[in-house]
């Protein structure tokens, strides 16, 4: 079948360094065409921003206006880049088109449901771009679960901490509105990966709070907790980021079950090697390898892995660094391809994306009234 078209909303941060590279080696996908508001520049012009479509990919099309854009018939996915997601994702799916869009979504659940059921309405495939399911770390977290090596899961602490990103210095804003702070920038990622490994929590409490030296209502730093029921009545799920956390390798995961604890620092090397090389394909078969270094621990009861030289025959437990999977962002876009040819259900679906938004929502409401709100 020939190579499925894909038009390209921005072409800044985002799609050079999350979406370009990961798509370029997919021979079923097409990079056709791009929706850039910037006239190409002229001979001799220097280099601006994140460049020009025109300049690094000559063969597409450029288009300056949404309405060109969407016009265009010959774009079958549409990979909204831009801030613009809720307007975006419904002219793409009113066009005919299969979308991807950046996290977070859009802003609200509500906005989330009606896009959700036009993409229904018109059976095109909607899907956000959580690429964290694909980190070295979240991978190997994700096995270990499915495999039961650390029997029920009873605490588990997901961060992703910095200790002074760069970015926030423009947050000078000093009352929240929905989509602003960290909830809904890293956030979302984190949620997204403990709806994704846990479900839908019974109850949301949560802290919100500025640490950059600004008396405002946006956070920077939060932490979320998640408490289950039923089954999962004794699970408790921490979501946390914190913007003043001054250590080499970051804390990533701490997860405890009753047939074993995984404890993971460092993170997935494949966002510093896209940015390193913007817009280049990643075909580098180490791209997604972590260093040994930064291998998580595993402390488990169960044999999932008896041949392994860390199972200790004796205690019968696994103790010791666990190979941690190549980070495969690749994968995102295989899975997309995959779906819009009916061959693969569509991996990040976007209700969990949706519920993602909730519970950033109920955060907001924890935080303010101070008490832990039930799921709703």
């Amino acid at each position: 079948m020939p190579p499925i078209k894909v038009g390209i909303i921005g072409y800044g941060f985002s799609a050079n360094c999350f979406h370009l590279p990961f798509i370029l080696p997919n021979s079923d996908l097409e990079v056709y065409a791009f929706l850039q508001r910037a006239a190409p520049p002229s001979d001799g012009e220097a280099k601006k921003g994140w460049g020009h479509c025109t300049v690094d990919f000559p063969q597409a099309k450029h288009y300056m206006t949404s309405d060109d854009f969407f016009a265009d018939g010959n774009i079958e996915l549409v990979v909204v880049c831009s801030h613009l997601h809720g307007e975006f994702i419904e002219k793409a799916l009113l066009a005919g088109k299969h979308v991807v869009v950046e996290k977070p979504f859009v802003t609200t659940s509500v906005g989330a449901d009606r896009l959700i059921a036009l993409a229904k309405e018109r059976h095109k495939i909607l899907t956000v771009f959580h690429n964290r399911r694909f980190d070295s770390d979240f991978r190997t977290l994700d096995n270990l679960v499915k495999q039961n090596a650390l029997g029920d899961v009873l605490e588990a602490d997901i961060h992703f901490d910095f200790p002074s990103p760069s970015w926030i210095a423009g947050w000078t804003k000093k009352e929240y509105s929905p989509g602003q702070g960290m909830a809904f920038g890293l956030g979302t990622h984190t949620v997204d990966q403990a709806l994704h490994l846990f479900g839908q929590p019974a109850s949301v409490t949560a802290f919100l709070r500025s640490n950059r030296g600004v008396e405002s209502d946006v956070d920077d730093t939060f932490t979320i907790i998640l408490q289950y029921s039923g089954k999962q009545k004794n699970l408790l799920v921490t979501i946390k980021t914190a913007i003043v956390t001054h250590m080499k390798d970051q804390l990533k995961f701490f997860v405890r079950g009753t047939g074993g604890t995984y404890l993971k620092f460092g993170t997935c090397p494949q966002e510093n090697k896209a940015i390193a090389a913007p817009g280049k394909p990643a075909t580098d078969p180490d791209f997604g390898v972590e260093d040994e270094q930064i291998w998580g621990t595993l402390t488990t009861t169960t044999e999932f892995d008896p041949n392994s030289q860390s199972f200790d025959q004796a205690s019968k437990k696994y103790i010791g660094k666990y190979p941690s999977l190549p980070g495969w962002y690749r994968g995102y876009y295989e899975n997309v391809a995959a779906s819009i040819r009916g061959k693969a259900d569509v991996y990040v679906k976007p209700k969990t994306a949706r519920d993602g938004l909730r519970v950033i929502e109920l955060a907001r409401e924890s935080h303010e009234k101070g008490c832990t709100v039930a799921w709703s």
